[in-house]
């Protein structure tokens, strides 16, 4: 049977202490990318990453980085070994992990901007104070009439549509608190404030986008050899100036993951390999694209798993 081959790449709460360090430990040009990261970002991120404490990974401007590092790494030892992608796509901040997979963006740029972007989106939650919640058991079009009606009392929007059970809520504290009463009354099995720091892929994340806008102008993106499926349109992308718009456009529109795995369905992808920390991809795409082997490749020994399955 033909494998139809997806590759995808997790974002921020894949995190843990620890990641990344047998890969950084194996290869030299993995520990110049944690370089040219730590660098950029003024601190050292491979300690961070590998030794923590918990709590300053989970910062913005830390987690990012060191998640599309841990991803950017997988890739750098792979290199001629990564098995041919039909389609790749990233969670949010692993967008940029699924553009340097498809050659728009090489690994050094790639490290940069997602360096710049969550510097970015700190400051936005300082200046623009919100939170997030997670709403398990209520329909779309539910979800999207609760946030209107909870606007009154402040911003509210979906921003994560990651699977047909599981849409995450973003905006102000009071917009947030309103829309879970509401969810709850509507007879949500599930609708809680998550531990972020700060209203993602919302209205209020609108300096960020403005500054990432004026950065991206100076990267050079190449049109992509494989189809990059934007978080925006869930579509696949490859045009340059296209795929710069949508990176812009990602900062306060909705991640729409699961009309991304219905696309991997609709395709008929029968393997789908996530790159990078943990497992929170995979776990979404086990219901939405059922018929398809799921594969994570976080560490050394799933390299080599890998090269040997695909070989298969």
């Amino acid at each position: 049977m033909k494998n139809n081959i997806a590759v995808i790449f997790p974002g921020q709460a894949s995190q843990y202490v620890g990641m990344g360090k047998d890969l950084f430990d194996s290869d030299a040009g993995v520990r110049r990318l944690y370089e040219i990261a730590s660098t950029e970002i003024g601190e050292d991120i491979a300690k961070l990453s590998f030794e923590g404490p918990a709590e300053k990974l989970t910062q913005t401007r830390f987690t990012q980085p060191a998640i599309l590092l841990h991803s950017l790494s997988i890739l750098w030892i792979m290199r001629n070994r990564i098995p041919k992608a039909n389609l790749t796509a990233g969670h949010s901040l692993g967008e940029y992990g699924a553009l340097a997979l498809a050659g728009a963006l090489s690994p050094v740029d790639a490290v940069k901007a997602v360096v710049k972007r969550a510097s970015l989106m700190e400051e936005a939650c300082r200046k623009n104070p919100g939170t997030m919640a997670a709403v398990m058991g209520l329909e779309e079009a539910k979800i999207e009439e609760i946030c209107k009606q909870a606007s009154a009392k402040g911003v509210v929007v979906p921003a994560n549509f990651n699977s047909s059970n599981q849409i995450v809520i973003s905006g102000s504290l009071a917009g947030v608190e309103e829309a879970v009463r509401l969810c709850k009354e509507a007879g949500a099995k599930r609708a809680m404030v998550l531990q972020v720091g700060g209203a993602f892929h919302s209205p209020l994340m609108e300096p960020a986008r403005s500054g990432m806008e004026e950065y991206l102008k100076s990267i050079n993106i190449e049109p992509a050899k494989v189809p990059v499926v934007a978080n925006v349109t869930a579509q696949g992308e490859g045009d340059p100036k296209r795929i710069k718009d949508l990176l812009i456009r990602q900062i306060t529109a909705p991640v729409r993951w699961q009309q991304t795995m219905e696309l991997f369905a609709k395709l008929k992808i029968n393997k789908i390999i996530e790159i990078g920390p943990g497992k929170v991809l995979t776990g979404l795409a086990k219901r939405a694209v059922p018929d398809a082997e799921l594969i994570n490749v976080d560490k050394l020994e799933d390299i080599e798993k890998l090269t040997s399955s695909v070989v298969g």
